[in-house]
C-alpha cells in the first residue's frame, strides 16, 4: 500500500489516507489519524510532505490545510471524514481507508468520491481488520463492485433499513406485515394511487380504519 502512494507522488499526484478517529484511546483498537500521520512522517514517508485534516481543528486551520492540499504543496493529506464533502483536488489519485469496515456504506462511498475527478486513473484501498462479520463483508463488496451512486444508495437501505415511516428511528427495518420496501418497490405508484381512490372514493369507511391505525401518531393535516 505504501508503494503504491509512493509510485503515485513520484509522478506528481497525491494521495489521501483516511481514519476514523482523530486520536487513539485506551478503550478503542481503531488508528488514529493524529498518531498516524506523525507515524507516516517519520517512519515511513519522511522525504513526503505530509498534511493533518480533522473536525477539531478550527475552521481556518483546515482551510489553510485544505488550500496546501489543492496548492500541490502537501503530497499526502492524513484526514479524518471531515473531507467526505467540500473538498475537489484533481491531481489526488490515491485514497487508503483505514479500518474501512468501520465505515458506513454511503460515507465510504462519498470518501471514494474525493478521488477520480481528474483525467487520471485512480485507486481507492480499503484496508479492514479480520475478521469480518457479515454486513461489513457486505458493504465492502458492493463497493468493489460498484461506483453507481444510485445502486449504493439502494444496497445501503436494504442493509441498514429505512427506519420509521411515521416516528423518528432512521435506520433499522420497517415492521410491515405483508409489503418488502427494496422487494416491492416497483408497486409503490400503485399502491399509492389504490390508497388516494379509496380515500375518495369511500371516505367514510375508510378514514376511521386508517385514523385507527395511525393512533395517536401526529398527522400533517386530516385524512
Amino acid at each position: 500500500v505504501y508503494g503504491i502512494i509512493r509510485d503515485e507522488v513520484a509522478k506528481g499526484h497525491q494521495a489521501y489516507v483516511i481514519y476514523p478517529l482523530v486520536e487513539e484511546t485506551e478503550k478503542s483498537d481503531l488508528k488514529a489519524a493524529s498518531q498516524m500521520a506523525d507515524h507516516l512522517r517519520e517512519a515511513v514517508f519522511p522525504d513526503l510532505r505530509i498534511g493533518l485534516l480533522h473536525g477539531r481543528m478550527s475552521p481556518e486551520e483546515k482551510e489553510q490545510v485544505m488550500g496546501s492540499f489543492k496548492a500541490r504543496e502537501l503530497d499526502i493529506l492524513v484526514s479524518t471524514t471531515v473531507i467526505e464533502v467540500g473538498i475537489d483536488v484533481p491531481n489526488a489519485t490515491v485514497m487508503v481507508i483505514e479500518h474501512a469496515e468501520r465505515f458506513g456504506l454511503s460515507q465510504l462511498h462519498q470518501l471514494r468520491g474525493r478521488i477520480g475527478r481528474g483525467s487520471e486513473r485512480s485507486t481507492c484501498l480499503l484496508l479492514y481488520k479480520a475478521p469480518l462479520g457479515a454486513t461489513a463483508k457486505a458493504r465492502l463488496a458492493i463497493l468493489r463492485e460498484t461506483d453507481d451512486g444510485f445502486r449504493i444508495a439502494e444496497a445501503d437501505l436494504g442493509l441498514r433499513g429505512a427506519g420509521e415511516l411515521v416516528g423518528t428511528r432512521q435506520a433499522g427495518m420497517l415492521q410491515l406485515h405483508i409489503a418488502d420496501l427494496m422487494r416491492d418497490q416497483h408497486l409503490l405508484t400503485a399502491v399509492q394511487a389504490a390508497a388516494e381512490l379509496l380515500l375518495a372514493e369511500y371516505p367514510g369507511h375508510v378514514a376511521p380504519l386508517v385514523r385507527r391505525w395511525l393512533g395517536d401518531v401526529p398527522r400533517y393535516g386530516e385524512v
